[in-house]
């Protein structure tokens, strides 16, 4: 049986303004299949977005939903889940959105091991306002602020997420959406801070000016920096240069979450007493 995609939709913003062939629409019906698995009544289901064509999320998944500035999705996503420990909160983000002017409350979300869904789409590139570098652009890759080639390192979002502290970090493409599909299910199982690193294409802005005209030859091309967890950690150290493992790359089940920890800074106040963690 066809899976129902149009319950979790909302089918009057459909067409979506996504361009042809963007890995966006693979995401987010991985997602919504996710939610459909783990049984979650879209009622209780809150999705944070930001500016970026990763934006859209909130514009098109049929649940309550804020659509809010730039690079301070993880700041309204912490105030929604503190509030209603009991909903269930993913952010949305593009790789600028998430790692260059909201970098500073992806860390810290990290850190307090907050719960909460954080899906990076990360087409290396600041896709909407016209291929800028952004925090994940390859060096060497041309865009409108490098145009003789970016000199900036590049970071490695999951690397930066397990340093902050995320206690669920896991990396997938949009090429295999039954394993995205797998390692959402997992991420939003999981109690704490769940930090997606989900590689996509944007053929439009990256791909045609970096001698990948084609969808396809982008996807190609994420295809060739990415394998699994499992053969990754065979590489010699000098084999893994340029290379991305995918699949769960850390899942800490024993830290404390956050809203916990609240929990009990307010037992704390109403007796009078210290924190005890």
């Amino acid at each position: 049986m066809a899976f129902n995609y149009d319950k979790y939709l909302r089918v009057d913003k459909m067409p979506t303004l996504w361009c042809w062939g963007c890995g966006d629409g693979v995401i987010l019906k991985a997602l919504i299949r996710a939610i459909e698995k783990v049984g979650w009544d879209m009622n209780d289901v809150c999705v944070v977005s930001g500016i970026g064509c990763s934006g859209r999320f909130s514009s098109y998944i049929d649940c309550n939903t804020v659509h809010t500035t730039h690079g301070r999705t993880i700041a309204y996503a912490t105030g929604i889940k503190l509030a209603n420990p009991d909903k269930h909160v993913i952010c949305v983000t593009g790789d600028g959105d998430g790692l260059a002017i909201g970098g500073n409350h992806t860390i810290h979300g990290c850190r307090r091991n907050i719960d909460i869904n954080h899906i990076v789409v990360n087409n290396f590139i600041y896709g909407l306002t016209n291929s800028q570098t952004s925090p994940t652009t390859p060096q060497g890759m041309w865009t409108v602020t490098a145009k003789r080639g970016n000199i900036d390192p590049t970071f490695n979002a999951c690397d930066l997420a397990i340093g902050a502290g995320a206690t669920f970090v896991a990396r997938e493409s949009m090429l295999d959406p039954k394993k995205l599909e797998r390692v959402f299910v997992k991420g939003l199982e999981h109690k704490g801070y769940s930090f997606f690193d989900i590689f996509s294409n944007c053929h439009v802005n990256l791909g045609r000016k970096n001698k990948m005209g084609t969808a396809m030859q982008n996807l190609e091309w994420i295809d060739s920096i990415t394998l699994a967890k499992t053969k990754f950690d065979k590489l010699e150290d000098e084999e893994k240069e340029g290379k991305f493992p995918t699949g769960v790359l850390k899942h800490d089940t024993e830290a404390l979450e956050y809203c916990e920890s609240y929990e009990k800074v307010k037992q704390a106040h109403q007796n009078n007493t210290k924190v005890e963690l």
